[in-house]
């Protein structure tokens, strides 16, 4: 269950109102006559089955409310009522499949901001793959994918194109190319003072590595890990499953792909340069196709489910 609390104009209150008792999968109504003070207004509180969510958010949005007032939304974790209960079986659908697409929309904004700690994250977990590639270790490679931050801007891009929002796309590239450009000109700046005190070698990255030769080594399995690991990390946004994010960052070498170019560029060889561009750009591509095409799937589901709802 969902809990919504809004702030309406007077004026709005009933038209509020009307919307959330029509809506399917509402319950626990209350509402507070002129009890806020800044923007002042009403409150009006409900919950809201997870599945009906997205419905009620849409329809609040298209009264203006959140313009002339306001709507916060917070997760129940507990909520002991037969009312609740009722409200969920009669929404379509399940909670766990439900899209909050407004909610989706905020966690791909933040999550794809081009900040200092994005920048932070993405050179740190580049410059930590890049002793895992020197080193063939590839416990130090999955540590970097699971650091890299890289997902997030992924997922806005894939969510920009479902919804149409061209300035969210642009946003999510520019954190997307910028992270990796920089995260990659420190990497090589780190690389050659690695080499410099002994630490990184040419011998070293030339030498068979069979635990991370793959990573300069593109093929249709890359590509077909990057698909599903697109729609797993779009699944496990959508009814946020921390858990399963963070498996699917652990299972495509896009940071790691970054690293071994930068120090393959440092030492001048063009061949393991490109080999792993070109993984990074397959892995790329195909988490984008796979989380474009899930989210397309999850809003023609969820019409399909509204247009049974009586």
């Amino acid at each position: 269950m969902l809990h919504l609390r809004l702030i309406t104009p007077s004026g709005q209150t009933d038209d509020v109102l009307r919307l959330i008792e029509k809506t399917v999968g509402t319950t626990h109504l209350v509402v507070l006559p002129d009890a806020a003070r800044n923007p002042a207004g009403d409150v009006v509180m409900c919950d809201v089955a997870r599945e009906a969510g997205d419905e009620l958010l849409t329809g609040l949005r298209k009264l203006g409310i959140d313009t002339s007032g306001s709507i916060a939304v917070e997760t129940i974790d507990l909520s002991l009522s037969e009312r609740a209960e009722q409200a969920a079986a009669d929404a379509p659908g399940e909670g766990a499949d439900a899209v909050l697409w407004e909610h989706l929309s905020d966690a791909t904004h933040e999550e794809s901001t081009l900040s200092v700690t994005y920048l932070a994250f993405i050179t740190l977990a580049t410059m930590i793959a890049a002793c895992g590639v020197v080193l063939d270790n590839a416990i130090l490679i999955v540590g970097a994918m699971a650091v890299g931050p890289e997902f997030g801007p992924l997922a806005g891009i894939c969510t920009a194109v479902v919804r149409r929002r061209a300035r969210l796309a642009l946003r999510c590239a520019i954190a997307l190319l910028v992270g990796f450009a920089v995260a990659m000109a420190v990497t090589v700046g780190f690389s050659l003072f690695m080499d410099g005190v002994g630490l990184f070698t040419q011998a070293r990255l030339d030498a068979d590595r069979p635990n991370t030769g793959f990573i300069y080594a593109p093929d249709w399995f890359s590509f077909v890990v990057a698909v599903l690991a697109g729609i797993a990390g779009t699944l496990s946004l959508t009814s946020a499953k921390s858990g399963a994010l963070v498996g699917v960052a652990i299972s495509v070498t896009t940071v790691p792909a970054a690293a071994n170019a930068a120090v393959a560029l440092s030492y001048g060889d063009t061949n393991q340069t490109w080999g792993s561009t070109e993984q990074l750009l397959l892995n790329l591509l195909g988490i984008i196709v796979a989380g474009t095409l899930t989210l397309l799937a999850q809003r023609w589901f969820w019409s399909m489910q509204r247009k049974k709802t009586p």
